[in-house]
């Protein structure tokens, strides 16, 4: 099955199709310069995801596929969330923004966990239309110091729950077993195998 992505970052594509598997043949953006992603303006994440998915869609039959993700740190009353890319500006670097956020919580008492979940929206739309979203989430904490070679984003500072590894520390195989967007991803396979029969 055919399925465009309505992203241009390349780990977020390489990471797809990992968990997508054999079955899906995924391309995104940088296939179709002429295709604009709508702003971000939604304010969840499901909003946003429905705001480039259905964006990408316009006049295509394909299935486009978009998602929005963000961590939510509890100290931090929720944030970054839906502003997780941007949290730093908005051209920061993956490094920009864990530096901020580690700043921010270092405000906070020494003794207080730093509980955090990294939660995934998946949206599915086809020509125009919305036809699904689906949802992910992991429970974790941040840790003080970044950990491991693997991953992007926040990554090396996100240690799930039941585990000593930093998501960036994890091999791909079982981050992409345990992760927020390996479950929306899991939720989203149902439908598609749903609309292909």
């Amino acid at each position: 099955m055919d399925l465009l992505l309505a992203t241009r970052n390349s780990h977020k594509t390489r990471e797809f199709r990992e968990l997508l598997g054999a079955a899906f043949h995924v391309i995104d953006l940088t296939d179709l310069p002429g295709v604009e992603i709508p702003a971000e303006t939604g304010r969840t994440f499901a909003e946003n995801a429905t705001l480039k998915a259905v964006g990408a869609s316009q006049d295509r039959q394909s299935l486009v596929i978009a998602d929005d993700s963000g961590l939510e740190v509890d100290a931090l009353g929720g944030e970054p969330g839906i502003y997780s890319a941007r949290y730093a500006g908005e051209n920061a670097s993956d490094a920009d923004n864990v530096n901020k956020l580690l700043g921010q919580l270092s405000t906070r008492k020494k003794d207080e966990h730093w509980f955090a979940r990294f939660r995934c929206v998946i949206a599915l739309a086809q020509d125009g239309k919305l036809l699904g979203t689906f949802e992910g989430t992991v429970e974790g904490r941040i840790v003080n110091l970044p950990r491991g070679r693997s991953g992007f984003g926040y990554d090396p500072v996100f240690q799930p729950n039941g585990f000593d590894q930093t998501f960036a520390e994890m091999p791909p195989e079982l981050k992409n077993k345990v992760s927020h967007r390996a479950q929306a991803v899991a939720a989203l396979r149902h439908a598609l195998r749903e609309i292909g029969n």
